[in-house]
């Protein structure tokens, strides 16, 4: 799921370097936290943030199957 993720935010972002990814997991709820450079917070949150509500409903796919909760926050990388 984690690396899911990774794939496709370095797939949107000019600097892929900058990408990184926080995950806490209690039990049967995960945590997910997307650092992307402050240049590329608008394409991975997309128009009308529909990027990022695409990423979110494939998550949630994914934590059905797996019988999880996640939560994906996104956030500038200082």
């Amino acid at each position: 799921m984690v690396e899911l993720i990774e794939y496709i935010a370095k797939s949107l972002v000019e600097d892929p370097s900058s990408v990184a990814i926080d995950v806490n997991q209690d039990n049967d709820y995960v945590d997910i936290t997307l650092k992307v450079a402050a240049d590329d917070m608008g394409k991975v949150i997309g128009k009308q943030g529909k990027i990022a509500k695409a990423i979110r409903s494939i998550l949630k796919a994914i934590s059905l199957k797996e019988n999880l909760k996640v939560n994906l926050e996104i956030e500038e990388n200082n």
